[in-house]
């Protein structure tokens, strides 16, 4: 084993750990099924359309950069196929077998750019928290979750130009 893949079993391990609370476990849990298939940050982007009618194009763009880059991450799993940790007792069942990267780390980091670009200033700790919480469920390395996070990231920033081309301004003119 080198030093990574090390240091990725020994800080999964620490976490995991963390999950012998139950209030820690249960709210692990609670936010690693809200974010199933980008659920959560899809319910939140298509809420922020529905709610901010000026900017609803640009909720619905970024949005979409968010289940895009969730897509994005499932095709990579395909060609990586990482295996899920084994060394500890996972607290949620998953949808796949694979680790690499993680997909609630990178429809989270997606939205936490994309929707906290648009104001939602709650979004990018509840990203975090729920970056975190697969590492207490025991479901993914560190390093599933970083390159995951990396490219949401890099996703939603890549996209900001588009979603910020719905808002008009009161002259009617696209904002750049």
């Amino acid at each position: 084993m080198d030093d990574l893949d090390d240091m990725d079993h020994r800080i999964l391990s620490a976490l995991r750990a963390c999950g012998t609370d139950p209030r820690i476990a249960g709210a692990a849990r609670t936010l690693s099924r809200a974010g199933e298939h980008g659920a959560l940050w899809l319910a939140a982007g298509l809420t922020g359309a529905a709610v901010d009618r000026r900017r609803r194009g640009a909720w619905l763009r970024a949005t979409a950069l968010t289940a895009g880059a969730h897509l994005a991450s499932m095709g990579v799993k395909r060609i990586v196929r990482r295996p899920r940790p084994t060394h500890v007792e996972p607290l949620v069942r998953t949808a796949g077998r694979h680790s690499f990267p993680s997909s609630h780390a990178t429809s989270a980091a997606a939205a936490a750019v994309a929707f906290g670009a648009l104001g939602a200033h709650v979004v990018p700790p509840l990203a975090a928290a729920m970056c975190l919480s697969r590492l207490v469920v025991g479901v993914h390395y560190p390093s599933d979750i970083a390159a995951g996070a990396a490219l949401g990231a890099l996703t939603a920033h890549a996209g900001g130009r588009w979603v910020f081309a719905a808002v008009t301004s009161p002259s009617g003119a696209a904002h750049d």
